[in-house]
């Protein structure tokens, strides 16, 4: 059985982790360098680090992050934000990431996602999915650090970044994120349904039963994980032996 990841995920700005909630009134919560090699201490399978203001710049500024922390962790690391041609992606991976995160430069021009996989594999290329649920069974993709309305359903949306070569998704519940009162089960369970690559959930965790609840009824492959973490609610050792005391397999 494939074994469930929990990873650490760190949205950063201006050097700093941030926090909010639903993407907006973001507080400085942490040193990225340091959470990350708390997190990887704890036994952390991934860390993935977001630019959160890389859409005001349209570029990505967490380079020199990335090349440090490769320096104390050993485990994959992927990068997101503000990633807009095949030379960014080139230019993360030789700072040290093993995957990059695409959602605004997917929606603007879908072939991007098809470009990067050929040229850098599958594995290499996670498809973001920032969604806003706008009715009882839809949510639509956002962009711009879930500012941004793109009129795509995200449920076709997914479906389509993985025809175009996506390796796996990461989905960000906008009305679930920060609030540390639950996932968007219906949301990655609607997802996880159609869908044959690995899906990553984001957004509402704050106990290690929310985790629970969601992965035994979302059936998602992945959770990544901020408040909960950066906040010292819990510690990813602690996360793992509440999950596989609910017999779900994870890497102690």
């Amino acid at each position: 059985m494939i074994k469930k990841r929990v990873i650490a995920r760190l949205d950063i700005k201006n050097e700093f982790i941030i926090k909010g909630v639903h993407l907006e009134g973001l507080r400085k919560v942490g040193n990225p360098n340091k959470s990350a090699l708390k997190y990887y201490s704890q036994g952390a399978d991934e860390l993935i680090f977001m630019d959160a203001v890389a859409s005001y710049y349209d570029r990505n500024s967490l380079f020199h992050i990335i090349k440090k922390a490769c320096h104390d962790v050993f485990i994959p690391i992927t990068v997101g934000g503000g990633l807009r041609s095949l030379s960014d992606i080139q230019d993360a991976l030789n700072a040290g990431a093993d995957k990059v995160a695409i959602n605004t430069m997917a929606i603007k021009n879908p072939s991007f996602i098809e470009k990067a996989a050929k040229k850098f594999g599958s594995q290499c290329i996670v498809a973001s999915i920032v969604a806003k649920r706008t009715s009882l069974n839809n949510w639509e993709a956002f962009t711009g650090n879930g500012r941004e309305p793109s009129g795509l359903c995200a449920i076709e949306w997914a479906k389509e970044l993985e025809n175009k070569g996506a390796g796996e998704l990461m989905v960000t519940s906008i009305d679930s994120d920060g609030t540390k009162k639950g996932f968007d089960i219906e949301l990655n369970k609607t997802i996880v349904s159609q869908s044959g690559i690995p899906v990553i959930a984001s957004g509402g965790g704050g106990t290690s039963e929310h985790i629970v609840d969601l992965i035994m009824n979302s059936k998602v492959d992945a959770v990544a994980l901020a408040s909960m973490l950066h906040y010292d609610i819990s510690d990813i050792k602690n996360i793992k032996s509440s999950m596989s005391k609910q017999h779900i397999e994870v890497r102690l």
